[in-house]
This record gives C-alpha cells, sequence and structure tokens, in this order.
C-alpha cells in the first residue's frame, strides 16, 4: 500500500467510560473535518481505498473493533489498537473516569511505483 495522507482524531466518554464509544467519536472527528477526495483523484474507487486506523485509549481490551470498522462507508479498514489515550478521573474519585481516546487514521491505495 502507498499511504496518502493522515488524519487525527480525539473522542471522549464523558460519564460511562465507553472505551468503543469514545474511540467512535475521535474517528468520526478525523473523518468529519475533512472531504476525502482520494480516490477520485487517483483514478480509483472508494472501496479502494486501504484504511489503517491507530486508536490509542487506556484499555484497549475494552474497544470493539468490528464498531469502529462500521463507521468507515467504503474501503478496507486495518483497526490496531495501543495503549494509550487518557482516563481522566472524576473529582474525588467519585463515578466513572472521563476516557479519551486518540486515533491516526492513513489512507492509500495498491498502487504501482512510477520508478518501476
Amino acid at each position: 500500500m502507498t499511504p496518502l495522507m493522515v488524519e487525527f482524531g480525539m473522542g471522549s466518554s464523558l460519564r460511562r467510560a465507553d472505551y468503543t464509544e469514545a474511540a467512535k467519536r475521535a474517528v468520526q472527528d478525523a473523518l468529519w473535518h475533512n472531504s476525502i477526495n482520494l480516490a477520485e483523484l487517483f483514478g480509483f474507487d472508494k472501496s479502494d481505498m486501504r484504511i489503517t486506523l491507530d486508536v490509542g485509549v487506556q484499555r484497549p481490551d475494552l474497544v470493539d473493533a468490528e464498531a469502529l470498522r462500521a463507521v468507515f462507508p467504503y474501503g478496507e479498514v486495518t483497526v490496531n489498537l495501543h495503549h494509550g489515550g487518557l482516563d481522566v478521573p472524576r473529582p474525588e474519585g467519585a463515578g466513572n473516569p472521563t476516557v479519551m481516546a486518540n486515533v491516526a487514521l492513513s489512507v492509500g491505495f495498491d498502487m504501482e511505483r512510477a520508478d518501476g
């Protein structure tokens, strides 16, 4: 795959400590602020997009990768879960922490190199 662009996003789950929801919001943050027209630019179909999604949260074992793949309307999505993000404790330890997720998504295509 030839990567052509990288986008970043941040999302949170304020009260439920839902790591998947925080990650989904981070993906939406990255996608919804940008118009990704790479397929048309290079003469590919949108289904040819190769998307690598790196997700950082404090509890990657609690993230549903399939739910993240479902956010993308097209393309082949690879999800990599990492320890990262941030859990922000509530004042005086009352209740669940606020969960913050960070994502980086790389978009590319299987392309032939121009130099052979």
